[in-house]
């Protein structure tokens, strides 16, 4: 079982749980981090630094949000590692508490 960072980091990108992973299983998008389910050791360390409450169990991930399990190992795959943390995105305070922000996900840059 691996982690998972849900949709609530979306727009956020607080970074403060790459900080505490042991195994550097953090990957940074344009406006999103993913865990690298294969290389996630289960250590829960990054879900009580996350301030957007964003990362759960996989078996805990709630069902509205079942579609980011495969969503991080898609982007981990893609994405490069993220081992420093940096500052949030600039509106991250406007994005915070937003449902619904999946259409904003960037895959891109």
């Amino acid at each position: 079982m691996a982690y998972v960072v849900t949709e609530a980091c979306i727009k956020c990108k607080y970074t403060d749980c790459v900080e505490v992973c042991p195994v550097d299983c953090f990957h940074e998008g344009p406006n999103f981090l993913v865990i690298d389910p294969d290389e996630c050791i289960d250590c829960t360390l990054c879900v009580a630094e996350c301030p957007a409450e964003a990362i759960f169990a996989e078996e805990d991930v709630p069902d509205a949000q079942q579609a980011f399990i495969a969503l991080n190992a898609e982007l981990a795959r893609a994405w490069p590692v993220i081992v420093h943390r940096k500052d949030p995105l600039p509106d991250h305070e406007d994005w915070l508490k937003v449902k619904d922000k999946l259409q904003y996900l960037d895959k891109n840059g």
